[in-house]
């Protein structure tokens, strides 16, 4: 095979392909994907039919339309090898397997492939997130998870399903079977997943304030359909990045972990992990010499005499509260939120040698606890980048919750 004569899985988006092959939804790239992920075990027969149609498809383009010879056998070695030379390829000894729903940009991910998970299967709907997925998992998420069409990819055979899901309000103005109507809510989706395929373990992670959004409601409404309707045990606790994970990052979010208690009859043995000391600092974090021009704040700005005037200190990171600086105290960096770098509420910003500045997307990514040696931060805009940090899970805090989950998996 010469050098022109390369495969891969962008090929799908080839704009003469597209118009070869129309579908109504195009999960192409995340059939062959997760297809090629489980090439090596069982789950790739949940794909099998359908990705290698999608396969030969392609391999049938190139020969005709780009007049070379290309083996199907040559094409599925090269497109594997595309998944699997990534930063976090598929651990080779796993010992459980999960879904990755709302998956974002991988942080449950990261923390469940490091306790020994293997994902078979991801779901994320956001375009500029599934890049960032993409580029660091090799596997595209499928996409809307309230299509009927995207939960029937999902394989039977899992243990944890993991979820960040985003907090909608819930109608309690009907009932449904004794239950409050989840109908038109995210978390109704999950509901039937759970419903359907019934893992041993739900792992879900939310705001804080999901405990008292409409006065509780919702939080009781969450939980009741949990251990009343579909048989599972709970247990929540409101954890923080801080005294949890030792991550210089105040942020507390409430965390779900419900067992099925007929698979599961040792769920009383799960405990949420300890507080632990928090030994890293900010500056274990912050990128040292001069960033970006258009990071830090000109003196022409129209703020700048008051960001000037607070914003003193090295050893802190300040919030930008739409018109006045707060300085956190506690030296740790506030609340990483989607908004941050966009000009909107609780911009964090620091004093370096160069000025005043904001926080780079490569910051607010440690800042979550993510690997940034070697996780790969996509070329879209910062704006896109603040917001999938600021939407994201911190890795090393879900990492210690896991082995929790494990502990009573594995006793």
């Amino acid at each position: 095979m010469t050098g022109e004569e390369k495969i891969n899985i962008d090929e799908f988006d080839s704009k003469k392909f597209k118009n070869r092959f129309v579908e109504e939804e195009d999960n192409r790239k995340a059939v062959l994907t997760h297809y090629l992920h489980n090439y090596r075990n069982g789950i790739k027969d949940h794909f099998e039919k359908e990705a290698t149609e999608y396969l030969k498809q392609i391999v049938e383009y190139k020969n005709e339309e780009e007049n070379i010879n290309i083996l199907s056998d040559s094409a599925l070695q090269q497109l594997l090898f595309e998944v699997e030379d990534v930063p976090f390829p598929t651990p080779e000894n796993y010992t459980f397997k999960f879904i990755d729903l709302f998956a974002g940009i991988g942080g449950f991910r990261i923390a469940l492939q490091n306790v020994g998970g293997k994902c078979v299967y991801t779901s994320e709907w956001n375009v500029d997130s599934q890049k960032t997925y993409r580029s660091n998992f090799g596997e595209v998420p499928f996409g809307d998870i309230t299509k009927e069409t995207t939960k029937n990819y999902i394989p039977d055979d899992f243990q944890v399903l993991c979820a960040g899901f985003p907090c909608q309000a819930f109608s309690i103005a009907g009932y449904r079977k004794g239950f409050h109507d989840t109908r038109g809510t995210l978390f109704f989706d999950l509901e039937k997943i759970i419903e359907t395929k019934r893992p041993k373990v739900v792992f879900l992670e939310n705001v804080k304030n999901l405990v008292s959004h409409d006065k509780g409601n919702t939080f009781k409404v969450i939980l009741e359909i949990l251990e009343e309707k579909l048989g599972y045990k709970a247990y929540t606790k409101v954890l923080n990045s801080s005294t949890h994970a030792n991550v210089p990052q105040n942020r507390e979010r409430i965390f779900i972990v419900a067992f099925d208690k007929k698979q599961v009859p040792n769920h009383g043995d799960f405990k949420f992990p300890e507080p632990v000391p928090l030994t890293k600092t900010i500056h274990d974090i912050l990128e040292k010499g001069k960033q970006a021009d258009n990071l830090y704040y000109k003196k022409e700005h129209q703020y700048y005499s008051e960001l000037e005037k607070t914003i003193t200190s090295k050893d802190t990171i300040y919030q930008w509260r739409r018109v006045y600086v707060r300085e956190n105290k506690n030296q740790v960096c506030p609340t990483l939120t989607a908004n941050m770098g966009t000009g909107g509420h609780n911009v964090p910003l620091i004093l370096d040698d160069y000025g005043i500045r904001k926080l780079t997307p490569k910051e607010c990514f440690a800042f979550q606890g993510y690997p940034v040696d070697k996780y790969i931060l996509p070329s879209i805009a910062n704006s896109k980048l603040y917001m999938q940090a600021g939407n994201s899970v911190t890795t090393p805090l879900i990492e210690r919750i896991s082995q929790e989950i494990l502990n009573v998996l594995s006793p």
